[in-house]
This record gives structure tokens, sequence and C-alpha cells, in this order.
């Protein structure tokens, strides 16, 4: 079996260290990282185990190579531009969106039509070049036919990926599954990036009652575009991310909160922000995903400026 993963950054150099352990596995990732893994391994910690993993990696897909499953592990603002550089490859082979936000599959949609959509509710948090820290998780990997459905292609990626030791389960919902991915992601990632805090702290009542308003917002667009949804409404999902996805991703630092400290830009627009432009077309009012939106643009405006 022959594996590809494009934009490989921590989520997806770690899952390339896990199935290289099953498949044939080639990464694209910056050369630093490329160059530390052919000499010294890939270093893992955490809950994914302890180890050091070689693996074929490197800028540039090998010339000689095909893959049957391709795998984008991109920040969603760099998907385009993956799809892009890569057209001739993605064309070719079934493509697996393991990213944040709504939106990508669209994206990818443009250039093949063989998509597979993934959630992933895991901590990855870089402890040097080539080097990741996996700190939580709240639930296996999701995969499924994108819009909607199941395949035995899908089965087969999800028997690789339990042989390889990555928890996952497979859905013919997958829009849903993503949604509820933006649900978690809209509510922690930004305001945990605006406080500079992990996620328990974000239990804090004033913290908690944005948090509970912009969660209100988001349901009233899964409303709207008639995404089925595990809960009912906003009061049962609040319930379960306070009782279960906050407790298991409390040590969890935002991923905007790294990418601002790195003066590089979120993925707000395919979060929050995709909420705010879906929330345009059905005239609906979402003052609080609108503003925590603008919060995270001033705050990269402010770095990148500064740098």
């Amino acid at each position: 079996m022959n594996i590809l993963i494009l934009g490989a950054g921590a989520v997806g150099l770690s899952l390339a260290a896990r199935l290289s352990k099953v498949a044939d596995v080639h990464a694209v990732c910056r050369q630093k990282h490329a160059d530390i893994i052919r000499t010294k391994g890939f270093k893992m910690t955490g809950i994914w185990g302890e180890e050091i993993r070689f693996f074929s990696c490197g800028e540039e897909i090998p010339k000689d190579r095909n893959f049957d499953y391709i795998f984008i592990s991109s920040k969603s603002t760099a998907t385009r531009s993956i799809c892009e550089q890569f057209t001739n490859v993605i064309k070719d082979g079934e493509v697996i969106s393991l990213q944040n936000g709504i939106g990508n599959e669209e994206i990818i949609a443009e250039y093949t039509d063989r998509i597979i959509g993934g959630t992933i509710i895991t901590g990855f948090e870089w402890a040097g070049d080539a080097s990741v820290h996996v700190s939580v998780e709240s639930g296996p990997m999701q995969l499924g036919r994108f819009p909607s459905g199941m395949d035995d292609s899908i089965q087969k990626l999800a028997n690789i990926l339990q042989q390889a030791g990555v928890p996952v389960a497979t859905t013919d919902n997958i829009k849903g599954a993503l949604w509820s991915k933006v649900l978690y992601n809209c509510a922690l990632n930004p305001l945990g990036a605006i406080m500079g805090v992990p996620y328990g702290k974000l239990e804090n009542p004033y913290a908690w009652s944005i948090i509970e308003r912009m969660i209100h917002e988001t349901f009233m667009i899964t409303a709207a575009e008639k995404v089925q949804l595990s809960w009912d409404n906003a009061t049962e999902y609040l319930r379960y991310l306070k009782e279960y996805q906050l407790p298991n991703t409390r040590a969890h630092h935002s991923s905007m909160l790294q990418d601002l400290a790195a003066c590089k830009k979120t993925e707000i627009e395919f979060l929050n922000g995709a909420v705010v432009q879906r929330a345009k077309g059905y005239s609906i009012d979402v003052p609080y995903n609108a503003f925590i939106t603008a919060q995270i643009h001033f705050m990269e405006d402010l770095r990148t400026k500064d740098n």
C-alpha cells in the first residue's frame, strides 16, 4: 500500500510515522524536517507513544511512485496551493482531507471527484524540528465519502489506520462529522488564542458565556444547511463540550495560538469566518462569530506588520 501525505506538518508527520509501520509512506514536508528524519528519525512523544521513526520524505514527490491514498494535512489556508502544485498526482488517487474547518473538500473537488472527508480531534504540538508531542485526544479519526456515503475504499483505509495504531471510525455522514469538529474548534480555538491559555481555562464563566453565544449562532447555520448532527440543539452540544470534550483536551494549546506566535496566518476563515460568510447567504446575524473573526485578523495583522 502506497500512501502520500501532502502538506505534512505536525499532524501529517505524526500520521506518516504511524503509517510507516504498515505501508509505504512518503510525506511532503519542509526540508528542515526531512533532513532530520533521514538522519536521526522523526521523534514522537505523548499519548500515541514514544518512538523514533524513519520514512521517505522531502519537499518533492518521487517521480517513480504511484499512490493509493493521498492525504492533505496542511493548514486550510494552503489547500488550494497544494492542489495546484500537485494536480497531476491528486487526479489519480483517493484524496483525503484531514484538515480543520469547512470548505477544504469543496476546494479539492475542483481537482478530483474521489474525495474522502476526514476529521481528527487530537492535539499535535511541535516539540522541535521533526519532533511532535501528541498531547490530547477527544475521539477517533473519522472517515467518510464526501459529501456523504461509505464504500469499500474507505473501509480499506480505516483498516490500514487501525493496523498502524491510529484510532479511527467510519461514517456515512462525514458532513455532520466535519461540522461537529467545527463546533469544537469555533468554540475553543480562537478564544484560546486570544487569551493565550490552554483549553481548560475556558471553563471560566466569562469565557464560557462567549462560547455559548458563538455555538448558538453556529447552530443556526447548521440548521439552515440541514446538517445532520448528533445533538438536537446548541444546549445539548454545549453540555457535551463541557462534560466530555473540554476535560479530555484541557491541556491543549490552540493551533491559532501557535500560528500567531509564529507570525503565521491562522485558519480563522475556515472556522468562525466560514460561519460568518455562510450566515450572510441566509441573512442570519452572527455578531459573536463576526467579532472573534475580526479579533483574530487584527492579531494576525499586528504580528505581520511588527515583523
